[in-house]
């Protein structure tokens, strides 16, 4: 499908929103059949993310259409190491919904991956907020005043891409990559604990264990130098673009992963542990 008109992308390097409702249409469905396609900037370089978040809000449509809400974002590219290759200026994000965050209230879960196509599994730090967040340069202490609670999660990620080859643009209009978030249990942030989280959130070890093995090490540094300071840098990121809304009361919000992602398959136990912070570890079985 061409994302662009006859005579090539427009002077924005802007597909129509056309190209955009069909663009969003083929990559549900591509999601839905477990079958490959090519990423969008592959056939069209002129795709960029303003395209690509007209794409992620007609499948923000599509899924309210099939009676779904939209719960929260997940961010991508917390790493600003990456973001000069990539030609990016901040990180990117994308909507998770009612049916695929699920919560694990006794720290254990379990959830099927056999509709995927290609699943890896990342930990991550997820927050819920308890106010709105659209400032811009906001410190972590200003950041988690914003925050009811947060938790230890691990994000599946799905990719119909061959390779899992893929540029910011393609990853924003494929749902992010977003199949499933499960939640462990939180911890709530009261005002008094906000200085000790400011210190821990970019301290604390993570170590994620595949059968009891020990398979990634992390840090929470490895978002954005703090989940803390990520959050701020997506409130600040969203109130710079006028199609998006800022984040809201009652959303959440996963930070980016805290480790390499691992591909998963059935059958198999993973656990997620952490040192130097106050939080329940968090076991995922994943199942057919």
């Amino acid at each position: 499908m061409p994302l662009s008109g006859p005579h090539g992308p427009d002077e924005q390097g802007m597909s129509s929103a056309v190209e955009h409702k069909a663009l969003a249409q083929e990559l549900a469905a591509a999601y839905a059949r477990r079958s490959a396609v090519t990423a969008p900037t592959e056939r069209d370089p002129g795709f960029d993310l303003s395209a690509a978040y007209a794409v992620e809000s007609e499948l923000v449509r599509m899924r309210r259409d099939g009676g779904h809400a939209t719960v929260g974002r997940k961010v991508g590219y917390a790493n600003k190491a990456m973001w000069r290759a990539l030609k990016l200026d901040t990180l990117v994000w994308a909507h998770m919904y009612d049916d695929t965050v699920q919560y694990a209230s006794t720290g254990r879960a379990s959830l099927s991956i056999g509709r995927m196509v290609s699943p890896k599994i990342e930990p991550e730090i997820v927050f819920k907020l308890k106010k709105p967040l659209a400032e811009s340069g906001l410190d972590a202490t200003a950041v988690l005043d914003s925050v009811e609670w947060l938790a230890l999660g691990f994000e599946i990620i799905d990719c119909v891409f061959p390779g899992w080859k893929f540029q910011p643009a393609d990853f924003v209009a494929s749902f992010g990559l977003h199949a499933a978030l499960v939640v462990g249990e939180p911890t709530d942030v009261s005002a008094w604990e906000v200085p000790t989280l400011v210190d821990d959130l970019p301290r604390f070890a993570v170590r994620l264990l595949k059968n009891g093995d020990l398979v990634e090490e992390g840090s929470g540094k490895n978002s954005l130098r703090s989940p803390a300071l990520c959050l701020g840098e997506l409130a600040a990121a969203a109130a710079r673009r006028p199609d998006t809304k800022p984040l809201a009361a009652g959303e959440l919000i996963s930070t980016g992963t805290l480790t390499s992602s691992v591909l998963i398959l059935p059958g198999e136990t993973w656990s997620v542990e952490v040192d130097g912070i106050d939080l329940s570890p968090l076991t995922l079985q994943t199942i057919e």
